[in-house]
């Protein structure tokens, strides 16, 4: 059974922080800026979902490597919740005769490559971020994922759920734009747009660090943002409380422990 159905942390919180719960999500990216995220976000209090490719980085390692489990493990005895981004960052481009995917393999400063993946070599570039992470924090990754770019088709978000993995996205509202040009979206206007439309119940989305983004969105974003959407008495949620995602973290916990009752029998 896949990685994904084991849960990260032990206790399960049936109701969010407050009545109007906002859900932080990134997906990886050159880690330029990752501490700087996560400072704010223990600044504020802030619980949220990252979402792991092993991607390169600006001091030319990768995301995923020895120089950066520490900083994985650390973020991980903070609560926050973590799920695959596929290994390779392959991003689907079409649904092929034979059943197989055809994806586009880059990330960051990359060259990409067209690749084909059967639905089983998808799932394990899912389970092999899963196996990473245990390995570098001792704790297990939840059951959602997130595809790169966002893109998926039918056939290939029902061979990840039989996997274990269910996918997540974003809010239209909660695309904070870190990966468009900062001539066209200054973060000004990136700032103004977001604390405009952004309502509760909104996942939200950004990155560890962009490569094309010439005026870095964290912290510069980041903490006016969520200031602002605090101020508006809105919280910030990991996605185990989303309405639609706690019943997988319940079901997995009920799992969990019936295996471990199992195990424990003489």
């Amino acid at each position: 059974m896949a990685m994904a159905l084991t849960l990260i942390g032990t206790a399960l919180q049936a109701a969010p922080a407050c009545d109007k719960p906002v859900y932080l999500s990134f997906d990886t990216g050159h880690m330029g800026v990752a501490p700087l995220i996560a400072d704010t976000l223990k600044r504020f209090d802030a619980k949220a979902t990252f979402f792991l490719a092993n991607e390169p980085t600006q001091t030319g390692g990768q995301t995923l490597d020895a120089q950066w489990a520490p900083w994985w493990k650390n973020l991980a005895t903070q609560g926050h919740d973590f799920g695959p981004h596929t290994w390779d960052h392959d991003t689907w481009l079409e649904d092929l005769p034979d059943g197989r995917f055809k994806m586009r393999r880059a990330a960051g400063v990359q060259k990409p490559q067209i690749v084909e993946l059967t639905a089983q070599q998808y799932c394990e570039s899912l389970d092999k971020v899963a196996q990473r992470f245990t390995e570098m924090t001792g704790k297990k990754m939840g059951p959602l994922f997130r595809a790169p770019a966002g893109k998926s088709s039918p056939a290939l978000l029902a061979a990840t759920k039989a996997c274990g993995y269910t996918h997540v996205g974003w809010s239209a509202a909660g695309f904070l734009g870190d990966e468009l040009s900062s001539q066209s979206h200054p973060n000004a206007k990136l700032l103004e747009r977001a604390l405009r439309d952004i309502k509760p119940g909104d996942i939200l989305m950004a990155h560890l660090g962009i490569w094309s983004r010439q005026d870095p969105w964290a912290p510069a974003v980041l903490e006016p943002l969520m200031q602002g959407l605090k101020d508006k008495g809105m919280c910030f949620a990991p996605l185990r409380e989303h309405p639609r995602f706690a019943p997988l973290f319940a079901s997995l916990e009920a799992k969990r422990s019936e295996g471990k009752a199992v195990a424990s029998k003489p």
